[in-house]
């Protein structure tokens, strides 16, 4: 494929608030500020973190299914779907905070499911705080996504590359704006009332929290470090929204040769979801957790 059509690609998979529990207003406060979180259900402790942009409430259905065995905490990040933005490098203090609300709230290696930014958000952290987690979900994310058209990109090209995209959308106009994030809406989810969510939550969007967090998973290369992960993980990735682009084969193949370094790593490809597979097939996405869970 093309460098310009994958980085395309690169950018719509990446792209894409409720009160705070008593277990988040525990945190110190500069941390606390990174998310919210709401808990519910029962069982073993599973953290979930949304994509960019997302609402924590792009988990209701997963938290629907997993409450009776998993007490599930929910993450929102600052700047995303109305939650107010804080100042700083988010996705660094996102991961500082959730390895202090794991050791704080006491969660026994929780499992870590995360959705494009927060899969990536999810490696980072098992690279940086291998002992805390227990099993790793990632939901259609990659480790060095600014990488996917040039393997062995230096830093200094991820960078250059992660600084073109963030300074594009920090230029657009509200008009401009909105007309990209229904655009990449539409190629991430299937159902309109699906499509007018994940836009609503992008619109109640800080913008310079967005484009911050885009240039910060494009410029920065998680391969490196995979061989520290000690979780078993399972990655759930997407092609069809891309078929026009590359089949099947070669987007498996960029999730594998991506996920090299992490030793004993499953990979399984949706054969009809889009982006947001906890949408256009929780079932599937169900399926696929629960065998790896168990």
């Amino acid at each position: 494929m093309k460098r310009s059509t994958i980085i395309a690609i690169a950018v719509a998979i990446a792209a894409a608030v409720s009160s705070q529990s008593r277990a988040a207003s525990e945190l110190q406060p500069q941390l606390q500020q990174a998310f919210t979180v709401q808990v519910s259900g029962e069982g073993r402790d599973m953290v979930l973190i949304p994509g960019l942009g997302s609402s924590g409430a792009v988990w209701d259905e997963t938290v629907a299914h997993y409450s009776k065995r998993y007490r599930c905490h929910v993450l929102t990040l600052a700047g995303f779907a109305g939650t107010p933005a804080i100042p700083g490098d988010l996705l660094q203090q996102a991961e500082q905070g959730i390895s202090q609300y794991i050791e704080q709230q006491h969660l026994d290696h929780p499992v870590i499911v995360g959705h494009s930014l927060g899969g990536f958000l999810a490696l980072r952290l098992a690279e940086d705080h291998p002992a805390q987690v227990g099993r790793l979900v990632v939901v259609d994310a990659l480790p060095a996504l600014g990488a996917t058209s040039i393997p062995d990109a230096t830093p200094a090209q991820l960078q250059a590359v992660a600084a073109q995209v963030r300074d594009n959308m920090e230029k657009n106009d509200a008009a401009q704006t909105d007309a990209a994030i229904r655009k990449t809406a539409a190629g991430m989810v299937t159902a309109p009332k699906n499509i007018e969510t994940v836009v609503a939550w992008a619109k109640a969007s800080d913008r310079h929290a967005v484009s911050g967090a885009m240039y910060d998973i494009l410029a920065t290369d998680l391969r490196p470090e995979l061989p520290q992960i000690k979780a078993p993980t399972l990655v759930l990735g997407t092609w069809v929204a891309f078929k026009e682009y590359a089949p099947k084969a070669a987007i498996t193949a960029t999730f594998e040769r991506q996920y090299a370094g992490l030793s004993g790593v499953k990979i399984e490809m949706a054969e009809t979801a889009r982006h947001f597979i906890m949408y256009d097939d929780p079932t599937w996405m169900f399926q696929r957790m629960d065998a790896f869970l168990q």
